[in-house]
């Protein structure tokens, strides 16, 4: 938890460039940074049952709390991250927690990304953009996998669990398990 407000701080540092700014190595860029807050990225890694063995995938990894979190858990974490400065200060948090040999960000379009080998995903990106990714999750994932998304469902899924926070600005979030292939 004190990694957890540690990153907090060190969003105020990290220079993040506006949503309609694009790199033009990448073809995309889904959504603004906003950190989630740490009992929110408790409750996401809670409810998607994240235990040594998991792959997550955090999508937009940003400032790599969940990365952070799901490591201390034991979990491989692996964060896909467009911005390059973010990605930087993810991997030096990720290093001055011990963590690199179960985390890493990689600077890259989650839409040209293979996570395939994730058995939970998780996300903080709108409706339309997880509309946008929904092909590709439902694609790569296997069966059984689980996808946490943070605010915004996934249109045309049906969530198994959603759970609200009860804190001033609530927050919503729904978790998904990947059915088998038709």
């Amino acid at each position: 938890m004190r990694r957890l407000a540690f990153l907090s701080a060190l969003v105020a540092t990290v220079v993040v460039p506006s949503f309609g700014q694009q790199d033009s190595k990448y073809s995309s860029k889904l959504a603004p940074y906003v950190a989630s807050p740490s009992r929110v990225v408790e409750l996401m890694l809670d409810m998607a049952r994240v235990k040594p063995g998991d792959t997550v995938y955090d999508l937009g990894s940003g400032d790599g709390r969940i990365l952070v979190a799901a490591a201390e858990r034991r979990a491989q974490a692996i964060g896909i991250e467009i911005n390059p400065k973010l990605v930087a200060a993810a991997t030096d948090e990720i290093s001055r927690a011990g963590l690199s040999n179960r985390a890493k960000v990689i600077q890259g379009d989650v839409m040209q990304t293979d996570f395939s080998a994730a058995s939970v995903v998780t996300l903080y990106m709108d409706t339309s953009s997880n509309a946008k990714l929904r092909p590709q999750l439902e694609k790569q994932l296997k069966p059984g996998s689980r996808v946490v998304s943070h605010d915004y469902e996934i249109p045309g899924w049906t969530p198994v669990r959603v759970e609200k926070t009860d804190e001033k600005q609530s927050h919503t979030i729904y978790l998904y398990e990947i059915g088998a292939k038709k």
